[in-house]
């Protein structure tokens, strides 16, 4: 396996393996983890987990949460299996596979992803594995919807962490395979600035009327702003 560096989530409350090199992870599956509404006894699957960061953060907040997740590159799902392990949630691992073609034996309560989402037609980040966390082919957004909502129980909900710029196809495909109650919650770097990212969810046969969330303000002058170290270092839910 590769080198890797040792680090923690969720202000060291949570032990963190990673590749040195390659895609790192960053706000991102923690803000994911914190949006989901699971409960202890669910089953989570998370798409593309990576090392397992969400899955971890999940695990730590929900305890009794079962959690799969599912991940192209096998050493990544390799490693996600001994940050699971070495944090002790056993009822949490990793499959290696493809988010489109592979097969469950069970349906899940929440689904979570942060998708691929750079051009696969621009430039291609010359270390491989970032570019496979990052690049998406030509209508890889649907086509992961579209797989991983049908995974879902009635009344399950499926999260996603995306560009801005992708939030209307988003919500088209949700809708399209079924999911109501769309929520669009905003990710704002800083206030008074466009935001870049935002979390959109669904819920499987969902009738509630879809809604737009305050959203999180990121930074400020002091440098993480106290609604986001909540979230980030404290571990506390959306």
């Amino acid at each position: 396996m590769s080198e890797t560096t040792d680090g923690t989530l969720l202000g060291g409350r949570v032990k963190y393996r990673q590749f040195a090199k390659g895609h790192r992870s960053g706000f991102e599956p923690v803000l994911l983890a914190a949006a989901v509404p699971a409960r202890p006894g669910d089953h989570v699957l998370e798409a593309g987990c990576g090392a397992g960061a969400a899955l971890l953060c999940l695990a730590h907040r929900v305890q009794g949460v079962t959690g799969l997740g599912i991940e192209i590159d096998a050493t990544l799902a390799e490693l996600a299996n001994e940050n699971f392990k070495n944090n002790g949630f056993l009822d949490v691992y990793a499959r290696h596979g493809d988010v489109s073609r592979v097969s469950f034996g069970a349906m899940f309560d929440h689904i979570m992803a942060n998708p691929p989402w750079h051009d696969a037609a621009g430039t291609n980040s010359p270390d491989a594995k970032r570019a496979l966390a990052h690049h998406a082919a030509q209508g890889a957004l649907e086509s992961w919807i579209t797989a991983l909502t049908a995974w879902l129980k009635p009344r399950g909900t499926i999260t996603l962490i995306l560009p801005a710029a992708a939030f209307v196809q988003a919500a088209s495909c949700l809708k399209a395979q079924g999911c109501g109650a769309v929520s669009l919650l905003p990710l704002w770097s800083r206030a008074g600035q466009a935001a870049k990212q935002v979390m959109i969810a669904g819920t499987l046969g969902g009738k509630a009327p879809d809604k737009i969330l305050p959203g999180l303000v990121l930074h400020d002058e002091a440098g993480i702003t106290p609604a986001a170290n909540a979230i980030l270092r404290d571990g506390a839910a959306f």
